[in-house]
Formats: structure tokens, sequence, C-alpha cells
């Protein structure tokens, strides 16, 4: 499984909206797009799949932009990407075994498949913000 840019892009567009989301501080797509350096016109795109997966949802007016649809310890990555790549996509390939190889070879990749579910269901928003904080934590050490 390859990580697409895409889905990278919504990742980090929302893992800055997770950042805020108990201060209820919304952000512009500008914003995001500057602080994670992603192109506006594509991050445009992103954001309009996440609000129609209700991941994000708009705020209107002078304090507006996007916000979280939920609680960052609801959004799981699994929901990201069925948003992001369509339902079910973790699946095992369309092919129809005809042969034992076959058969063998579908096998660990549905093994694989389940493996890759199971760690992207249980991984969520606040599990990658988290794990962010604690590495530039670890950054931001001196050490004699």
């Amino acid at each position: 499984m390859k990580l697409s840019n895409k889905l990278e892009y919504a990742i980090l567009a929302l893992l800055e909206l997770a950042k805020r989301y108990h201060s209820d501080e919304s952000l512009h797509i500008r914003g995001i797009a500057a602080l994670q350096s992603i192109p506006t016109r594509y991050l445009e795109q992103i954001l309009a799949t996440l609000r129609n997966g209700g991941l994000i949802k708009s705020v209107r007016g002078s304090k507006g932009g996007y916000v979280l649809a939920r609680d960052p310890k609801k959004i799981t990555v699994l929901d990201v990407l069925n948003c992001i790549e369509g339902v079910d996509a973790v699946s095992a390939p369309d092919s129809t075994p005809q042969t034992v190889d076959n058969e063998v070879i579908e096998e660990v990749w549905e093994q694989a498949n389940q493996a890759a579910y199971s760690v992207l269901q249980k991984c969520t928003l606040q599990d990658l913000c988290e794990r962010q904080a604690t590495r530039q934590q670890m950054e931001n050490m001196y050490y004699i």
C-alpha cells in the first residue's frame, strides 16, 4: 500500500484542524496551505472531499474557515483513507484465484490487508497529534 499525495495532504490538513479542535479555532484554506506547504488549489479540492465525507465542516463569517466535524479521538486514519480514496480502499486484489499458487498469494495479500486495516482503524487523529507533539518536543531538547 502506498500513501498518495492526496491522502498525505488530507491527513496533514486534518492534523492542523485537530490541533485547534478544543479551542474552537477555525482555519482558512490559505492558513492550512501555508502551514503545511500544500498547493492552495489542490487543498481546496481535498477539503471539499473531506467536507462531503463528513470529516470537516465549514464555518461562515469573519472568523470562518474549517473545523473538524467531530472529536479527533473519533476520526481514524481509515476514515480519512476511505473518504479520500473511496470506500474499501484497503481491499483484496480483484483477481480470482485459479491455481494453488494464486490462492496462496491471495491469502497472504488478504492477511496484509487485514493487518493494515487494523492499524488504520486503531490510529486516530488524536494519536497522530500526540506522536507529532512528542517528536517535536524531542527535537527541541538541548543536550549539554
